[in-house]
């Protein structure tokens, strides 16, 4: 901070004969309301505008001029006018227009600076014409294209597109990043389909416009490669060593790697917590920090990280600020032969520097011998090379001969007999008069109960009936004198009669403290409490105290105080006080309000081992009941929250001041918090002991989900679950694999070293397709291994199929599905086509197990399809066997059975319709199938083609049923006519099924045969 004293020292006396300003006239030098704000115009841009605002009050009104570099602008110009105070720039031009502007507003008062407005020209030129050389890289490998961006301003951002705008590319899991600092394209792995033009497009963003433009192509080939390898991560995109941030602003640090598998990111802060604010940006390639702070500064690290490897990279973050008021000065009024102290605090980093201005012009001496001509308008700016701030006051030398008019004494001053009154004497004059006190023609002096201060404050002490009467202020300079008087009456002193008396409660419980008093029965009386010296607010509604849980409320004739539901911060000193406007008394008494204990200190912990940690604490307040036993709270990383944590001893004892949590994983973080109690209940913790973390032990767990399979040829592929957290209980955490071909002695041991690694691939030619072999996985850290798992089975990769199923044959079942069969096979592939369609443009059906039949749908009627079958497996799908060759059947009458009605006798119902007749292109009707609901449950009769009618049994509830009545044949079912019947229906059709009846919507479609 940067600190600095302006002292302003009237020396001289002014002349008598200048005037004496009006006593009621106050005029103001001008306040800025609104300042001008930095602004970029684009270049070449010749009809526009810019408008710097400027606008003040002030009384009388501000008049305005500006500077651009310290130089009069020439307002009145053709190009620049003046609306109000607002600057306005007409064709504004890069050569002659471009720099600082600052507003002066000035009236009779004084000038004040406003704060620098740049005005700046924004450009972004053309990419060069000539484009870059064609880049090649390998399948797997990394590559960037470089920007290489054309001239401009301010800062652009950076997006690439693909081949044909507006087609961008995207981060695809991580593959693409686009720096914004450089605007270079990175790609971590590349693949095959990544061949194509790239073009680099940048915006820049204009107070009134935008601009972009693209590069020529860039163009990418990537050459597949048979045997990818893979590749641990190589950081190519490294924020810099040491970054500069500025507080309030957003940060942003970019980090990017090529690697095989891609590389996963994370961020950290290696000399604290990375904070909160960076949320999802902690892992990926930007990490985000907005509104930073100075308890952000610190070092960084990104770490890339993949199965095959990791590398990181660190920078440092140093937080700056711009100048930041701490203090202030204010407008100040002062008289001739006075002293003025004027203080200016600011903050900021790097240290602001502080000058002082008078009226626009730089102050560069101390001022002394002030006199009415140093009044003026005074600035205080701080600044630093990130921004420059002003504070304003206004500064009023006053000359004037005494006058009370604006503040006499008082007319009537009370007081009460036997107690003391002070009288004040302030005139306004300049310079300081001279003060002096009478009662009637008597001087008064100080004596023995009398007391003039130098400033004119008249005391009167233990005062009786005899001191009533009227008391005289002079005061006198060398412009004038003047005076004023005020009259003193005598009354009776205010006494309590009934004082509160102390008490003891516990807590939640009720008490009445009393307080009343006696008084001069010419003036109101009033009560006040006080807990602990500070005043009660006893204002407010009782319900409101309760909700707000301050539980006072005083009754309206009696000084009472009814504390409710006493809690343990009302326990202290009461005091009553009784008060008229003349004078006061008052009384105390102490509450005492016992509860649970308050919570332990000095919480520390200590001799932390691998599962285990001692705590100490010091006793808390025991809120006047003995502490009967402590219980210590845990939180780790893993929980959600605090538990109770288990101890030795098992039971702590209300007396002890230490313990053992015992319990705790190895290598694992942990906060403590101690808890005590009494009869009246628990208490509030202690504050969170520091982070202690265990020490290291070797894991005590296997790994679990052993398995695997699969894999190219020749690939014993071996997978599992990571280990959790809590299960590595220490660093240089890894796990050990040993496999072996089942009924062999020797085991194959491996190491695999990345904590979250899930699986593992083991190549070997001599490996024979889908050999069985003998898995088993154990952890290891720095302090040693762990135990094995069981052993699991794990087969390795399979070879394709070689033989082509046998005895393929496929069956129309209906207008719309098939049947195919074939000899067994363990998973099979189904593809079907049409006649006129080609095979590659098959559909797939596959199946699972044993199988020998399967069902295919969704076929079109009429249709000849052709059909193969294939054997497959993890390897891949082997040879089609033979095409089959069948075609669907005739679709159903698409029309539902017509004239439907029926008869009711009794509990039955006879249900009638019309024969559905097939066209020429549909298949023959073989019958009608009749679906009757009710209450949920289905029932389905079948019919042979000559009955178009049916008998059914009515529910005997008076229900309803609904009856779907459609025809069957070859091609399959035909179009549902639904409908309702009951009991007292009429014989007439309600064709539900070209209806939206809601009475229908619920029903359940169980379908039982009926013979």
């Amino acid at each position: 901070c940067s600190n600095r004293l302006f002292l302003l020292h009237l020396l001289f006396l002014s002349s008598p004969s200048l005037s004496t300003p009006p006593l009621f006239y106050s005029p103001l030098g001008p306040v800025f309301e609104e300042q001008p704000s930095s602004v970029v115009y684009p270049e070449g841009l010749s009809k526009g505008t810019v408008t710097l605002n400027c606008q003040a009050r002030a009384s009388p009104a501000a008049t305005y001029r500006w500077h651009v570099n310290g130089t009069n602008v020439p307002v009145g110009d053709l190009r620049y006018t003046l609306v109000a105070g607002n600057l306005v720039i007409s064709g504004p031009q890069y050569g002659s227009d471009g720099g600082s502007y600052q507003c002066l507003a000035m009236n009779r008062c004084g000038t004040i600076l406003s704060r620098v407005a740049n005005l700046k020209f924004g450009y972004l030129h053309d990419f060069s014409g000539e484009g870059q050389s064609p880049q090649t890289v390998y399948e797997g490998a990394g590559a960037f294209l470089a920007c290489q961006a054309p001239a401009h301003y301010p800062a652009l951002s950076y997006r690439w597109f693909v081949n044909d705008f507006p087609s961008f590319v995207k981060p695809d899991g991580g593959r693409w990043f686009v720096s914004q600092v450089t605007g270079n394209l990175y790609l971590a792995k590349a693949e095959p389909n990544d061949t194509a033009s790239y073009f680099c497009f940048t915006t820049i963003d204009m107070d009134i416009s935008t601009k972009s433009t693209f590069s020529k192509a860039n163009q990418l080939t990537v050459q597949p490669d048979a045997n990818t390898r893979k590749s641990a991560p190589a950081i190519k995109v490294r924020f810099p060593a040491e970054t500069y941030a500025l507080a309030g602003h957003t940060t942003q640090l970019e980090c990017f790697a090529y690697g095989n598998p891609i590389p996963k990111l994370r961020w950290r802060k290696v000399d604290g917590l990375l904070p909160s604010k960076a949320g999802a940006s902690a892992e990926g390639p930007i990490l985000t920090l907005p509104e930073i702070t100075f308890h952000d500064e610190g070092v960084y690290e990104c770490e890339a990280y993949n199965s095959e490897g990791r590398d990181k990279h660190q920078g440092r973050i140093n937080v700056q600020a711009q100048p930041e008021w701490l203090q202030v000065m204010s407008d100040s009024e002062v008289e001739i032969s006075s002293e003025l102290h004027w203080t200016c605090v600011a903050a900021g980093k790097p240290r602001p520097s502080i000058r002082w201005l008078r009226n626009g012009q730089p102050l560069s001496t101390q001022v002394i011998n002030l006199a009415l001509e140093d009044s003026g308008m005074y600035q205080c700016v701080a600044e630093n090379k990130h921004d420059t701030i002003y504070s304003n006051a206004e500064l009023r030398v006053q000359v004037q001969a005494p006058d009370f008019r604006s503040n006499p004494v008082r007319r009537l001053v009370p007081a009460a007999r036997g107690g003391q009154v002070m009288l004040e004497c302030r005139p306004r004059a300049a310079p300081k008069p001279t003060l002096f006190w009478s009662r009637g023609t008597e001087l008064l002096t100080n004596s023995s109960r009398v007391t003039v201060t130098p400033d004119g404050i008249l005391w009167i002490h233990n005062i009786s009936r005899a001191d009533e009467g009227k008391y005289t202020c002079f005061a006198e300079n060398y412009l004038g004198k003047a005076n004023s008087t005020g009259h003193l009456s005598v009354r009776d002193a205010t006494k309590i009669t009934l004082a509160p008396s102390n008490a003891d409660i516990n807590q939640e419980e009720n008490v009445t403290l009393q307080c009343h008093a006696s008084h001069d029965p010419t003036m109101d009386l009033t009560f006040t409490w006080a807990h602990n010296g500070a005043l009660l607010d006893l204002e407010d509604p009782p319900t409101v105290h309760v909700l707000l849980m301050k539980h006072f409320y005083v009754d309206d004739t009696i000084g009472d105080l009814l504390i409710v539901s006493g809690q343990l911060s009302q326990a202290g000193t009461y005091s009553c006080t009784a008060q008229t406007v003349v004078d006061s008394a008052s009384a105390s008494a102490k509450l005492v309000v016992r509860g649970p204990p308050g919570p332990p200190g000095g919480l520390v912990v200590k001799n932390v081992a691998e599962t285990s940690a001692e705590l100490r604490w010091s006793r808390g307040y025991d809120n006047h009941s003995p502490i009967g036993k402590y219980v210590i709270m845990g939180c780790s990383p893993l929980s959600s929250g605090w538990r109770t944590m288990r101890t030795e001893p098992s039971n702590i004892e209300g007396n002890a001041e230490s313990a053992r949590v015992v319990g705790l994983l190895p290598w694992m973080d942990y906060e403590f918090q101690v808890i005590a109690s009494n009869i009246l209940g628990s208490g509030e913790p202690s504050m969170s002991s520091h982070t202690v973390r265990t020490q290291q032990a070797a894991p005590t767990v296997a790994p679990s989900g052993l398995g695997g399979g699969g894999g190219d040829r020749n690939e014993l592929i071996i997978t599992w679950t990571p280990m959790a957290r809590e299960y590595q209980n220490g660093d240089g955490f890894g796990y050990i694999l040993a496999f072996r071909k089942r009924n062999t002695p020797t085991w194959v041991v491996e190491r695999v070293s990345n904590v979250e690694s899930s699986r593992y691939v083991y190549s070997n030619q001599s490996l024979s397709p889908y050999c069985p072999f003998e898995v088993k996985i154990k952890a290891y850290n720095r302090k040693g291994e762990g135990p094995f798992s069981q052993i699991a089975l794990v087969h390795s990769a399979e070879e394709e199929p070689t033989v082509a199923p046998l005895r393929i044959n496929a069956t129309a079942l209906t207008a719309f599905e098939m049947q195919v069969s074939w000899d067994p096979v363990q998973h099979l592939s189904i593809r079907y086509w049409r006649q006129h369609e080609r095979e590659a443009a098959a559909d797939r059906v596959r199946t699972a197990g044993l199988e020998t039949t399967a069902r295919v749908a969704g076929l079109r009627p009429s249709t000849r399809y052709h059909v193969t079958v294939l054997a497959y497996n993890s390897a891949g799908t082997g040879p089609a066997s033979p095409k089959s060759t069948v075609t669907t059947r005739r679709p159903p009458p698409n029309r539902p059975p017509g004239n439907v009605f029926w008869k009711t006798d009794g509990s039955w119902v006879t249900v009638r319709w019309d024969h559905v007749k097939a066209l020429g292109n549909e298949s023959a009707v073989l019958g009608y199938k009749v679906l009757y609901k009710h209450e949920g449950q289905s029932a389905l009769k079948v019919l042979d083609k000559g009955k178009t009618s049916v008998t059914l049994p009515l529910p005997k509830d008076n229900g309803y049923v609904v009856l779907e009545i459609r025809s069957w044949g070859e091609g399959g079912d035909g179009a549902a006519h639904e409908t309702i019947v009951s009991r007292d229906s009429e014989m007439k059709d309600l064709n539900l099924s070209q209806q939206n009846n809601p009475v229908v919507a619920g029903f359940e479609h169980l379908v039982l045969n009926v013979a």
